[in-house]
């Protein structure tokens, strides 16, 4: 990979890092009671949320201007490893061997695309 790729390929992992925060987020929001629909959708927590993936498609498009197509959705896919280790650290998920394997295989090949 050239030198210069780099810099977009972290671009990228930061925007599927932060996008994966969003979906967080979104899950918290949507575990608490609201008095209606509206309220459920028009709180602090969701609309920071939207706005954050908002954030995170622009950075993906600016990734994308430094990276190869074929690069990009592999690096996306980071964001099963990103959301797995929050559902364990932050909604006391179980982490099982299926769950690990498909992990173990993920990062698997995106080091072997990314290489």
């Amino acid at each position: 990979m050239p030198e210069g790729q780099w810099f977009y390929v972290l671009v990228c992992l930061a925007g599927v890092f932060l996008s994966s925060v969003s979906q967080v987020m979104l899950k918290k929001a949507a575990q608490k009671n609201h008095k209606s629909v509206l309220a459920e959708y028009l709180n602090p927590l969701v609309i920071v949320a939207y706005l954050i993936f908002f954030g995170t498609t622009v950075i993906s498009v600016w990734a994308y201007k430094g990276l190869p197509l074929s690069l990009g959705p592999v690096l996306e896919t980071t964001g099963y490893i990103y959301i797995t280790l929050f559902g364990v650290l932050l909604f006391k998920e179980k982490l099982n061997a299926k769950r690990l394997l498909a992990l173990g295989l993920i990062i698997a090949g995106v080091l072997v695309c990314a290489l």
